[in-house]
């Protein structure tokens, strides 16, 4: 799907996007595998030269966080900091970018990486080691807690145990996040949202950041109750804005699990038909969050399901057209800025 782009000069931060190498693991997974696990064979190798392909198709990306993703890890260094591992390249391919030999761009200006917190008060010495892999560009990390009760809305290898964010050990390690002044990124599922909730409420001075508007279901036994099921994720999403520490990624909508598109990968459908099926929950997040506390994100490649990375952002664009240019400015770029501490790059 080719278009041409919508205000190609508005500054973006892509404050969410992967690295790695999944080939090698794909044998480990019997066939026929999981349908979430195949939408990501297409995209099974993304590093640095796949992502500045993306950035680098009209869009004016001027830097990208990191979101860990589980890959690169360095087994040498034990099964608690095995992460580092991931850390440690992201780093390098951040150094690569910043050489200034692929332009203004700055890849993983910010890094967000993985400590386990169900180690409890011990998480506190892999997060120092992932601060040491990466110091100016360390930013927080991201302990998915994605679980629901039909197995087959994410497939066995990327369920969390159920209600991890509520655990007393989580709890226990996710303190140490405040300790040190880190972020914290949650992803979860529409119904799970209560258990961000409640984690936020309890740790009110910890930053954190709901990933892909809450991830609205519309797969396994979700399909066809996208519509059904908006009122309740609504509520959640309002009750979520009050808490000030909270700010939220509005993409992650064109991954399979969303049903929006239907069909994919890629699959054709302009930035129209996806503004029209994003609206709803784009808009009501704004409205939860405010434009201070909302930030678009591309969540390549796992986005590119149902979406170009061109097009995603034309039809982010085409959703905020009416908003003014202080209102952009925040939600493509400052909030992002702010939330992962990378302003000095907004010049």
């Amino acid at each position: 799907m080719t278009e041409a782009i919508i205000e190609p000069e508005l500054a973006i931060i892509d404050p969410h996007h992967h690295l790695w190498d999944l080939r090698p693991l794909l044998p480990m997974f019997p066939e026929p595998r999981h349908r979430f696990l195949e939408t990501l064979v297409p995209a099974a190798h993304y590093t640095f030269d796949h992502l500045h392909a993306d950035v680098t198709t009209g869009h004016n990306i001027i830097a990208t966080v990191f979101m860990e993703c589980g890959a690169f890890y360095n087994s040498a260094y034990g099964d608690a900091l095995k992460p580092v591992g991931e850390v440690e390249y992201v780093n390098g391919v951040a150094a690569q970018s910043a050489s200034g030999l692929y332009g203004k761009l700055r890849a993983c200006a910010g890094i967000v990486g993985h400590a386990n917190l169900m180690l409890g008060s011990d998480a506190g010495a892999v997060l120092d080691a992932l601060v040491a892999a990466a110091p100016a560009r360390f930013k927080g990390i991201r302990h998915q807690g994605a679980w629901d009760a039909d197995p087959d809305v994410l497939g066995p290898p990327f369920h969390a145990p159920q209600g991890l964010y509520r655990d007393a050990t989580f709890r226990a390690g996710f303190a140490e996040l405040g300790k040190r002044g880190l972020s914290f990124d949650a992803w979860v599922l529409e119904p799970q949202i209560g258990d961000v909730i409640d984690l936020a409420r309890a740790f009110p001075d910890t930053p954190i950041c709901l990933d892909h508007c809450g991830t609205p279901l519309g797969s396994a036994s979700y399909e066809g109750r996208l519509e059904e099921r908006f009122g309740v994720w609504r509520d959640a999403i309002i009750e979520l804005g009050k808490c000030e520490n909270v700010m939220v990624k509005l993409g992650g909508l064109a991954m399979h699990n969303c049903a929006m598109p239907e069909a994919g990968p890629a699959a054709g459908v302009g930035s129209e038909e996806l503004a029209r099926l994003w609206k709803p929950y784009i808009e009501t997040c704004i409205e939860a969050f405010g434009t201070r506390r909302a930030m678009f994100e591309s969540n390549y490649p796992v986005d590119r399901w149902g979406a170009t990375y061109p097009v995603l952002w034309n039809a982010f664009k085409r959703i905020t057209s009416g908003a003014s240019a202080e209102e952009k400015a925040a939600l493509y770029a400052g909030n992002a800025a702010r939330f992962y501490r990378i302003e000095e790059l907004l010049g």
